[in-house]
């Protein structure tokens, strides 16, 4: 890339360009017969040209050889030990031009092609003017410029290199963040293997054997280890879901694609599966539908594990739920009236509430959740929506 050096290596560029200016005007103005005019604009077109290389290679060059052209045409050696039609400062000035372009980046053989019209101007001069200057005069340029183009060449593949490593580094970094971000994926899901999913085959086997090993079990008794079983079996289907995702070393398919995932259609069944487990849970109102996917699917779970909390941490409290639209947003809420008694509710870990608080975050939505002043709990989440709610919403109502 093309630009003006950064830092201290900007004021090294600018004191050499300036430094090539005045040392112009003293090698012309000393050296060779030229008024003093030409002297001044020789030194700035020359320290034109070095400015320029770092912005413009090839004009830079291009400036640099019009400059030598002219200043041969315009100079006279005071003496015919003074080298022409390259002087100390030309030499030197053009072979810094050189050096930078192709640190820039010009191929090998434009850099070799810009050598020979070096040579070439130099050629031309004596040619036509050979009481000015000699051919051995030539040889100190053709050797400055040639050592100019392998220096130029060599700034530039160590400059690729350099960035090519750094590519790499990156790369590797992202792999080894990518490789132990699976690994830890991977202790996860054995962990939920070994012990959650374990734990809910151990509650599906005894509740569905219990009427069986256990003598003159009522049949409301049986239709409870029933619906135990069956609420541990769907817990355990979902927790296999989860490990597949997180085994899953490649990107994730779009929700939706690796099973059917609950809406707001299905709330109307969660709050009644609470209710069957012994909670007095009623849904208030009728739920909107027609969402996005993502969106049902976040509210659903917000309702899953505040009514979770509510049954675990207020049993035998009532639980009011609602779902329902407000301008752009779908507003979620589960209210829990307080316990009657003194009741000793579950301990919990408050993994519940942060993993609610990651899943609306990453809709752009909100919660929150803390007790009412009269002692209950309220969880409130508000999830953006948008325009995603199709034309005929409709409702289920509990």
């Amino acid at each position: 890339m093309n630009k003006w050096p950064r830092g201290r290596w900007a004021w090294a560029a600018a004191l050499g360009v300036a430094a090539l200016l005045v040392l112009t005007v003293m090698d012309l103005g000393q050296h060779y017969e030229v008024q003093l005019g030409a002297v001044l604009a020789l030194a700035m077109a020359r320290a034109l040209a070095l400015s320029l290389a770092w912005l413009r290679p090839r004009a830079a060059l291009l400036v640099s050889l019009i400059t030598t052209v002219v200043t041969a045409a315009v100079t006279t050696p005071v003496s015919s030990s003074e080298p022409w039609p390259w002087g100390t400062t030309a030499a030197f000035g053009h072979s810094f031009v050189v050096a930078i372009a192709g640190a820039r980046g010009l191929g090998r053989r434009e850099q070799v092609a810009w050598w020979v019209a070096t040579q070439a101007v130099g050629v031309v001069a004596v040619e036509l003017a050979p009481d000015r200057g000699s051919w051995r005069g030539l040889i100190t340029m053709a050797v400055l410029s040639a050592v100019a183009v392998v220096v130029g060449d060599l700034i530039h593949s160590r400059g690729q290199t350099n960035r090519r490593l750094a590519e790499q580094e990156t790369i590797t970094k992202a792999e080894r963040a990518e490789r132990e971000r699976l690994q830890e994926r991977a202790r996860i899901a054995r962990e939920l293997h070994d012990v959650v999913a374990h734990h809910l085959s151990v509650v599906v086997v005894r509740a569905d054997s219990a009427p069986h090993r256990l003598a003159d079990v009522p049949e409301n008794v049986r239709e409870e280890f029933t619906e135990i079983a069956n609420a541990a079996r769907v817990s355990l289907t979902e927790m296999r879901r989860v490990l597949r995702l997180l085994r899953e070393p490649v990107e994730q398919p779009p929700m939706g694609e690796l099973g059917p995932q609950p809406g707001l259609a299905e709330l109307a069944d969660l709050v009644e599966s609470t209710r069957r487990a012994g909670a007095d849970v009623r849904l208030i109102g009728e739920v909107p539908a027609g969402f996005d996917a993502t969106v049902e699917l976040t509210a659903y779970r917000v309702v899953q594990e505040a009514l979770s909390n509510a049954v675990r941490h207020a049993p035998h409290a009532a639980v009011e739920v609602s779902v329902r639209k407000s301008g752009s947003e779908l507003e979620v809420t589960v209210h829990n009236a307080p316990p009657p008694g003194s009741p000793t509710p579950a301990p919990g870990s408050g993994h519940g509430l942060t993993g609610m608080r990651e899943r609306v975050a990453l809709v752009e939505g909100t919660v929150s959740a803390a007790p009412t002043p009269e002692g209950g709990y309220l969880v409130q989440a508000i999830i953006p929506v948008g325009q995603e709610v199709a034309s005929g919403d409709h409702g289920h109502g509990g």
